[in-house]
């Protein structure tokens, strides 16, 4: 890996727009990515990179938006080089500025090391990372001179018929020298089509006073390629997904069938972990080595232990943790519950709020009645180590099932059952002589 010496790179993400094209009231940099916000991936990546300060540029409806971060304000949507001159007093005593765009989710920290690199190696006064897009739309052009070196970027939106045939384009990330930088932002004028202050103006300012801006081509144009539309967050996700779940892979997890399986970039899953079609793990859960998930299993914020099964067709909700070897099987929905070590709940049951001891099972149509619809209130069941229930079991919280309690078919339970007991709660069967498909008046 190269040597890190970022020591003095400060890095602005830029996260001010609200995204229009996206047809949502929810902005841009907000729209959930694989467990994370769109600009939650950039900042991530910065965060590789040891920058210090790290800040983000937010319109004021979403400056309230970031922890962790230094948030600076821009008060009116004035464009891209408004949005860095409002960071200014985040990031005095840098030597260099990192200029990011927050809808960006595919970029890597290598690239953006790359970057440095060559920026440091030119001694430039800016950087500029570009790309080949198979369709250029409407980035800016990068605009070279005849010895092939930087001459300007020009805004799709102000560029010529010949300008737009350019295929190298502007990726809208940016290293410049800090002492450089701000002196040419305040010389900034709006004189472009959509009355903005353009930061790749910037860039032909400093050309112009005969300055070194040097351009670094990325390789691969998924990185670089800027979100602003649905169809395009759709595409982000699944390169994403991919990345994810090669990761996984070459860490010794079992994906049978990569493109159908979805994981979040917080999930943590243990090597020998198999994850069948069709699964979805969300959040902050965790996959213990050996376990068997899926196929069509849903898993948000949970836990399942080493060697446990969940699924086929099984939804895990936050809170809940299945320990070695135990089984949530087919049609099982399973919330803030803790499954002990080998106990079962095969198929069709709802287990909410409650803790099971080891090496019980829960036979089919079971249901934890967590609710006191009085108070609003969730209430707790407790079944212990070595029960065996029956069929249409339904227990209403709060109520305690001792260790090896036996439960029959049937039964609503109310009240506690000892260690060892039989219980027994249904109406008595009555039979009707004769009056079968008979109406009682």
């Amino acid at each position: 890996m190269p040597q890190k010496d970022n020591s003095r790179l400060g890095a602005v993400v830029m996260a001010a727009g609200l995204g229009t094209r996206m047809r949502s009231s929810t902005p841009k940099h907000l729209h959930p990515l694989l467990g994370r916000r769109m600009v939650d991936w950039v900042l991530q990546t910065a965060r590789e990179l040891e920058v210090d300060p790290l800040v983000v540029v937010a319109a004021p409806s979403t400056a309230d938006a970031f922890d962790g971060v230094a948030v600076a304000v821009q008060e009116k949507p004035l464009g891209t080089g408004d949005a860095v001159k409002s960071a200014r007093g985040a990031l005095e005593g840098v030597e260099d500025v990192l200029v990011l765009s927050g809808d960006t989710p595919l970029l890597t920290s290598a690239l953006l090391r790359e970057l440095l690199e060559t920026h440091r190696r030119e001694a430039a006064w800016a950087t500029v990372l570009s790309f080949e897009p198979e369709d250029a739309r409407q980035y800016g052009r990068v605009v070279r001179n005849g010895s092939g070196t930087l001459a300007a970027i020009v805004e799709a939106a102000d560029a010529s018929p010949e300008e737009l045939a350019i295929r190298e384009v502007n990726s809208s990330i940016y290293v410049f020298r800090n002492e450089r930088l701000w002196p040419v932002l305040e010389r900034l004028t709006p004189k472009n089509a959509k009355g903005e202050l353009y930061l790749t103006d910037s860039v032909a300012l400093l050309v112009a006073e005969g300055g070194r801006v040097a351009v670094h081509k990325g390789g691969d144009a998924m990185e670089t390629e800027g979100v602003n539309t649905r169809s395009e967050l759709a595409v982000a996700a699944a390169a994403l997904r991919d990345r994810i779940n090669e990761e996984h892979m070459l860490a010794g997890v079992t994906i049978v069938d990569p493109q159908s399986t979805w994981i979040d970039a917080e999930a943590v899953l243990e090597p020998d972990a198999v994850i069948h079609p069709f699964t979805v793990v969300r959040g902050a859960s965790r996959i213990g080595a050996g376990a068997e998930v899926g196929p069509h299993a849903v898993l948000r914020d949970a836990v399942v232990g080493a060697g446990a099964l969940v699924g086929p067709f099984c939804y895990l909700r936050p809170g809940t943790v299945l320990e070695a070897g135990a089984k949530a099987g087919t049609f099982v929905e399973i919330k803030n519950s803790r499954i002990g070590e080998r106990t079962k709940v095969p198929h069709l049951s709802y287990i909410g709020d409650a803790d099971v001891g080891e090496d019980s099972n829960i036979a089919a149509g079971n249901i934890t009645v967590n609710q006191d619809h009085a108070t609003r209130a969730k209430e707790r069941t407790v079944i212990g180590r070595n029960v065996r229930t029956g069929v249409d079991n339904a227990f209403v919280a709060p109520v305690t099932i001792g260790d090896d309690a036996w439960i029959a078919a049937g039964s609503v339970i109310t009240e506690d059952v000892p260690a060892g007991a039989l219980a027994i709660a249904r109406t008595k069967q009555l039979n009707k002589e004769g009056r079968g498909g008979k109406r009682d008046d």
